[in-house]
C-alpha cells in the first residue's frame, strides 16, 4: 500500500490544510483532557498531521504500513529539528512499548479496515496501547461522500511534473469503493516513469463504528462533523470520532 506513489503523494495532497486538520485533533484532544502527552498516530503516512502535532507539543510516534511513506515523513520531521519515531506496523496489531494518552487514525486509515473484524482488531489494539483515561481519535470519510462525490468519478488533473488519472467504482451493495490511479512522473531526462496504484474503501456507518468501539469497552463516544466539533449535518463529506478508555476503578 502507497509505495510508488509515496513519492508523489505530499505533491497531489498540497491542496490538504494539514495545520487547521491538526489543530481540531488538538482541539478534540484537550476536550477529553488530553492537552499535552504522548500521542500514537496510526496510518501517519508522510507526516501531515503527526509533525504540526508535535510542533503543537505532542510526544507523537508515528505508525504507517508503508516504508517508502514513513521514510518520507521522517526525512520532513528530521528537517523541522523534530526527533519522532517512525515505526511501520499494521494498525490492526499495534503494539508499544509505553502506554500513550491519544491514539489517533486520521485521513480515512479506518476506510481501509474493510471488514468489522479489522475495525475492532484495530479498536482492541487502539484501546491495549491506552492509559486508563487515554483517547482514541479518528475520522472516516463518510457513505455519502464514497458514493456520491468518489463513486462513478474519473479525475485526472496535468502539473508541469505529475500527471494522473483516479478512476473510482463504488457497490452500494458492500459499501466497498475500489480506486484506481494512474500516475505519470516527469524524469530529469524528459521521459516519464508510470505508476499505477489499488486501493479499496469501506464506507463505515456511524452506527457499526460506535457499536464496535462500545464493543471494546470504549465509553463517552462523541462523532463530530468536517471540520468542527458539532454534530454531523446532512451530505457530511467527513465524521470525526472520539472515545475513552475507561478510569480504573
Amino acid at each position: 500500500m502507497y509505495t510508488g506513489f509515496a513519492e508523489v503523494y505530499d505533491q497531489l495532497m498540497d491542496d490538504v490544510n494539514y495545520e487547521q486538520w491538526a489543530g481540531l485533533y488538538r482541539e478534540m484532544m484537550t476536550g477529553y483532557g488530553i492537552p499535552t502527552g504522548k500521542v500514537c498516530e496510526c496510518a501517519c503516512g508522510t507526516g501531515g498531521i503527526t509533525i504540526p502535532l508535535a510542533r503543537r507539543g505532542y510526544q507523537m510516534t508515528g505508525v504507517d504500513l508503508s516504508q517508502e511513506m514513513l521514510w518520507i515523513a521522517a526525512q520532513k520531521a528530521r528537517r523541522q529539528g523534530l526527533g519522532i519515531p517512525f515505526v511501520q506496523q499494521d494498525m490492526r496489531k499495534l503494539h508499544l512499548h509505553r502506554q500513550m494518552d491519544a491514539v489517533l487514525a486520521t485521513c480515512d486509515g479506518v476506510n481501509y479496515l474493510l471488514e468489522d473484524s479489522d475495525a475492532a482488531a484495530f479498536f482492541t489494539a487502539a484501546y491495549n496501547a491506552l492509559r486508563p483515561g487515554g483517547g482514541l481519535f479518528f475520522d472516516v470519510s463518510t457513505p455519502w461522500k464514497l458514493e456520491n462525490m468518489l463513486g462513478g468519478q474519473i479525475i485526472c488533473e496535468d502539473r508541469e511534473d505529475v500527471t494522473y488519472m483516479w478512476q473510482n467504482r463504488y457497490a452500494p451493495q458492500t459499501g466497498l469503493l475500489d480506486m484506481h490511479l494512474c500516475i505519470f512522473v516527469r524524469q530529469k531526462d524528459g521521459s516519464y516513469r508510470r505508476i499505477d496504484e489499488e486501493q479499496r474503501q469501506r464506507a463505515h456507518t456511524i452506527e457499526g463504528l460506535t457499536t464496535l468501539l462500545r464493543g471494546v469497552g470504549f465509553e463517552h463516544i462523541m462523532v463530530f462533523g468536517n471540520s468542527r466539533l458539532e454534530a454531523p449535518r446532512d451530505k457530511e463529506q467527513r465524521w470525526h470520532f472520539a472515545a475513552m478508555k475507561p478510569q480504573e476503578q
